[in-house]
């Protein structure tokens, strides 16, 4: 029990850090979108060596992508999107208010 404690301390210390949450927020946004791209690309019956190939990128770097381990730019999202013969939408929505 302690160790989970402790755990949530670090975090709550790590978060507190100037840039964490954004950094956060930039992580889950990759990992959302790294998912949503596997999800298709295996809906297609597809390799990452194939996407990789359709959308004139390394295998490595869709593994890497598909991971969350890469925040991509709006380019990177266009050649995967024209690749799996999807639309782009990218949108900046109002929050929803809490009062």
């Amino acid at each position: 029990m302690a160790e989970r404690t402790d755990w949530r301390l670090l975090r709550e210390r790590r978060m507190a850090e100037p840039g964490a949450s954004d950094a956060y927020e930039a992580a889950k946004l990759a990992y959302a979108l790294g998912g949503t791209v596997r999800e298709m690309r295996e809906a297609r019956g597809w390799s990452q060596a194939r996407l990789a190939t359709e959308a004139g990128m390394t295998q490595s770097a869709v593994a890497r992508f598909e991971a969350g381990g890469t925040v991509p730019t709006i380019p990177v999202l266009e050649r995967l999107a024209h690749a799996l013969e999807a639309e782009l939408d990218v949108r900046i929505v109002p929050r929803l208010s809490t009062v």
